[in-house]
C-alpha cells in the first residue's frame, strides 16, 4: 500500500493549487469567508469524486498500461510537478501533469498510446474557450436581469452571496468528478484499486489539501488576472463549474485552471480586453505549456534510474 502515498500527495497538491479556481475569486471579492469556502469545497469535492469521479478513470488508464510501481513513480512525479507550480502560485492543470507523467512512462516501457491523445488535447483546447464564452454570456444575461428585477442593495447582496455559494459547491462537485482519475485513475489501471476505492481516496486527499493549504493560489485567481466585482465571481465560478461538468459527461478529466482563467477572461471582455492582465494571463500559459513537459521527463528520468 506505500505505493498509493504518491497518490496521496497529487491529490492534496490538487486540492491545494484546484480551490482557487472554486472559490477564489469569491474569497478575494470578501463575498465568503475563506473558512467557509475551504469547508463546502472539501465536502462537495468528496460528493462529486464518489458520485461521478469514476466516469473519467477509463481515459487515464488507456493511455498508457503500466504496473503498480510505475503507477507510483508517475503519480510522484505529476505531485512534484503540481507542488512546485503550486509554490510559485501558478494554476497548473492535474490533468496534463498525470498525462505527461503517464506518456513519460509510455515511452520508457514502450507502451505508451498516442492515439488516445487526440481526444484529450482536443478537450485541453476547448477547456479555456469554453469557459470563455460560457464566462462571456452568462455575465451579460445574469447582469441585465439583475438590472431589470433587483432594486435595493440588500437584495442584491443576497444573491450575490447565496449565488456564490450556490456556483461554488457546484463547482467543487464537479471537480470531483472530474479530475479524482488524475489523483488515483491509474491505480484502477493497475490494478490496485477499484473505481470506487479509487475514488473515495482520491477524492479525500483532494479535500486535506484544499483545507489544509490552498489560500495562496487563490490571490492569483481571484485578483490577479482581472479585477472581479461580485457579479463578475459568481459568473465565473458558474462558467468553471458548468466547463467542468460537461468534459465530465464526456469522460475527460480537464483543467479546472484553464477553465477558470478562461470563464474570469470571458467575464473580463465585457468590460473590454483592457480590463485583463496580460503579464499574468502568459505567466499561466507558461505554466501549461511547461506542466506535461516536465511532469513527462521527472517521470522518464526517475523510472530510468530505478530500471
Amino acid at each position: 500500500m506505500w505505493r498509493v502515498t504518491s497518490g496521496i500527495f497529487l491529490g492534496w497538491s490538487l486540492g491545494a493549487n484546484d480551490a482557487s479556481n472554486i472559490f477564489g475569486t469569491g474569497v478575494a471579492t470578501g463575498t465568503v469567508r475563506y473558512r467557509t469556502a475551504i469547508w463546502l469545497t472539501a465536502l462537495f469535492v468528496m460528493a462529486g469524486a464518489l458520485v461521478e469521479g469514476p466516469k473519467c478513470m477509463k481515459t487515464i488508464g488507456d493511455l498508457s498500461r503500466i504496473l503498480p510501481q510505475e503507477a507510483f513513480y508517475c503519480t510522484l512525479s505529476a505531485a512534484i510537478t503540481m507542488t512546485i507550480l503550486t509554490y510559485l502560485a501558478i494554476p497548473a492543470s492535474a490533468s496534463q501533469c498525470v498525462v505527461g507523467a503517464l506518456l513519460g512512462a509510455g515511452i520508457l516501457s514502450g507502451t505508451a498510446d498516442f492515439s488516445k491523445l487526440n481526444k484529450i488535447i482536443i478537450c485541453w483546447v476547448f477547456t479555456p474557450i469554453t469557459g470563455l464564452i460560457l464566462g462571456y454570456i452568462l455575465y451579460r444575461m445574469t447582469r441585465f436581469m439583475i438590472t431589470q428585477r433587483v432594486k435595493t442593495f440588500t437584495s442584491l447582496n443576497t444573491i450575490y452571496v447565496i449565488g456564490i455559494i450556490l456556483a461554488g459547491s457546484y463547482g467543487a462537485y464537479s471537480l470531483g468528478a472530474n479530475n479524482v482519475a488524475n489523483v488515483t485513475g491509474m491505480y484502477v489501471s493497475s490494478g490496485i484499486f477499484s473505481m470506487n476505492t479509487a475514488a473515495f481516496i482520491g477524492g479525500l486527499s483532494i479535500a486535506f489539501g484544499v483545507v489544509t493549504y490552498s489560500k495562496k493560489v487563490m490571490i492569483t485567481i481571484g485578483k490577479g488576472i482581472v479585477p472581479l466585482d461580485p457579479l463578475s465571481a459568481l459568473v465565473s465560478v458558474l462558467a468553471e463549474a458548468l466547463t467542468l461538468h460537461v468534459f465530465t459527461q464526456v469522460g475527460v478529466p480537464v483543467s479546472s485552471s484553464q477553465a477558470i482563467v478562461g470563464a474570469v477572461a470571458g467575464v473580463g471582455l465585457v468590460g473590454g480586453v483592457r480590463t485583463l492582465s496580460v503579464k499574468i494571463l502568459s505567466k499561466i500559459f507558461i505554466g501549461w505549456i511547461l506542466t506535461p513537459v516536465a511532469s513527462g521527463i521527472l517521470t522518464f528520468m526517475v523510472l530510468l534510474i530505478q530500471s
